[in-house]
């Protein structure tokens, strides 16, 4: 599964500097991050759409675009895939209560 999502990051980050007429990474690129945050924006929304209303495949269509796009915000803003993965590994056994009352605010 981690794998999948690895070559996923390497397919962006190969295409970021592409033709922007041939690849819609590159598009993104191009229009710059707020508008690559913008569209990670509408697909979480499309996401949580489907999942009320929508049927388990249109779920999980949406959910495989939301991912897409947040790797390639995270790209565009250098974060690692790792590094979310290693972040998600210290929260591993936490409580989401106790985690989220020990951040900074």
């Amino acid at each position: 599964m981690a794998d999948t999502l690895a070559r996923l990051q390497q397919v962006i980050a190969a295409r970021r500097s592409a033709d922007p007429q041939a690849s819609y990474v590159a598009q993104l690129y191009q229009r710059g991050v707020p508008v690559i945050a913008r569209k990670l924006g509408e697909e979480a929304v499309e996401t949580v759409v489907a999942a009320l209303a929508g049927s388990p495949d249109d779920l999980t269509a949406e959910a495989a675009d939301l991912l897409f796009h947040l790797l390639v915000l995270l790209d565009a803003r250098g974060v690692a895939l790792g590094s979310v993965l290693a972040e998600l590994g210290r929260r591993e056994g936490v409580s989401g209560i106790a985690e989220k009352a020990g951040r900074s605010a």
